[in-house]
């Protein structure tokens, strides 16, 4: 079973930089799925950024592309998201989130399977 927590979540000032933590455990993160999402009060859950662990392919958002990096570190089963150039919209609860170990992504909902807890992100101008 795997089993995600994100840490690093905090306020910022607009234009202010932040990263993301997500621990993973309880399974192989070798070839797996990872994936992060937001979700601010009020509004739809949104996809922010995807990565396969295997091949650290990639995918983002229209909104955070050129701002956001996702990443892993495979020795620490940690996955990251660097977020820069913040802005208000950014603010949100983010979550980390997995497919099952073993499967390809095929888009966001590829990586839905496990979901951590959430880390607030807090963005004022």
């Amino acid at each position: 079973q795997v089993q995600l927590v994100e840490f690093g979540g905090g306020s910022v000032q607009a234009g202010g930089s932040l990263r993301l933590s997500c621990a993973g455990s309880g399974s192989t993160f070798a070839y797996i799925c990872m994936a992060w999402f937001r979700q601010a009060p009020g509004k739809e859950r949104e996809e922010v950024a995807m990565i396969h662990t295997f091949d650290s392919s990639t995918s983002y958002a229209d909104s955070v592309q050129g701002r956001f990096t996702i990443s892993r570190d495979g020795a620490k089963n940690t996955l990251y998201l660097q977020m820069r150039d913040l802005t208000p919209e950014d603010s949100a609860m983010y979550y980390c989130a997995s497919g099952d170990p073993g499967r390809r992504c095929t888009g966001f909902s590829s990586a839905q399977r496990f979901w951590g807890q959430g880390t607030q992100v807090t963005v004022s101008s």
